[in-house]
């Protein structure tokens, strides 16, 4: 996944900063300086190795290039509102009950993620927001309003995300508060930990997890929507996040269990199935409106 994201994000900054510094300098100079101060934050915070705190920081920037309106430029209005709302529900998520997870053998290692680990649970985002992306995407034809493209389409970006945050938290509360979880497949009793394994309060925590991160793409991206309401984008991502949530706990009790696929892989597809979700709604949108 790293080799994937990476390469192609890192491309997208360059190429994204070039054209804002044509523009205003101070678009660069922020976007940049806030990237790398998250990457700097959350590494001291011990949240992620150094190599992930690098690769979040390029991600962030990316997000917020996309994301970002020229006049005026208000770092708040772009993505990074939705990516912080990500690392502080994972972060506070992971370290819930961490002795008792600890004991268990299922808490998150004390030095961080690593880079691989937030490229398979950023990547997917990143690479929707990449202006290319965006470019096939409205030119499809699929997503065209009274015959016009529907842009940007950043929906399926903030579902992406919301899964992200969906998934850690669900798996962090559940174990802590959610009892005997079961298996989402046999709804058999399974141990905590088990890949697949589902609790009640760390569904409801995990759909709570997605519409928090849905609301605050909603409220930052409102002004580059040319059609459509924030509603309409919070409902959008807010159900691409939850079908996300539950993709990922079929591939965890099924490929996963089976030893074909890992757990980043699982992280990747999962992000990657709540945005194709979510442009699934919105392709049943724009065809609803022009019929």
């Amino acid at each position: 996944m790293l080799l994937l994201v990476l390469p192609i994000t890192a491309a997208s900054v360059v190429l994204e900063g070039h054209f804002f510094f044509a523009i205003s300098d101070r678009i660069v100079i922020w976007t940049l300086g806030v990237s790398l101060l998250f990457g700097v934050i959350v590494y001291r915070l011990r949240a992620a190795t150094a190599g992930a705190a690098f690769a979040g920081a390029v991600i962030t920037a990316n997000l917020m290039f996309s994301t970002a309106v020229a006049a005026p430029f208000r770092p708040w209005r772009t993505a990074l509102i939705s990516v912080l709302a990500v690392f502080l529900l994972s972060f506070v998520a992971t370290r819930l009950g961490r002795e008792r997870k600890e004991q268990l053998g299922i808490a998150e290692r004390r030095t961080g993620r690593t880079a691989a680990q937030v490229a398979a649970n950023l990547g997917v985002a990143a690479l929707i927001a990449c202006p290319m992306v965006q470019i096939w995407l409205t030119g499809s034809g699929m997503f065209l309003q009274n015959g016009i493209a529907m842009a940007p389409l950043f929906a399926p970006m903030i579902a992406a995300l919301a899964e992200a945050a969906a998934d850690t938290v669900s798996s962090e509360v559940g174990q802590v508060f959610g009892g005997k979880p079961r298996l989402i497949t046999t709804l058999g009793e399974v141990e905590a930990g088990t890949d697949g394994a589902i609790s009640l309060i760390g569904t409801l925590a995990g759909v709570a997890a997605a519409c928090l991160v849905a609301v605050s793409g909603a409220l930052s991206l409102d002004r580059i929507m040319l059609f459509g309401s924030r509603w309409q984008m919070f409902w959008v991502a807010s159900a691409g996040g939850v079908f996300g949530l539950f993709f990922d706990s079929l591939l965890g009790a099924t490929l996963e269990r089976r030893g074909w696929l890992n757990n980043d892989a699982v992280n990747f597809l999962s992000t990657a199935s709540a945005g194709a979700f979510a442009l699934g709604l919105l392709a049943v949108i724009a065809h609803h409106v022009v019929g």
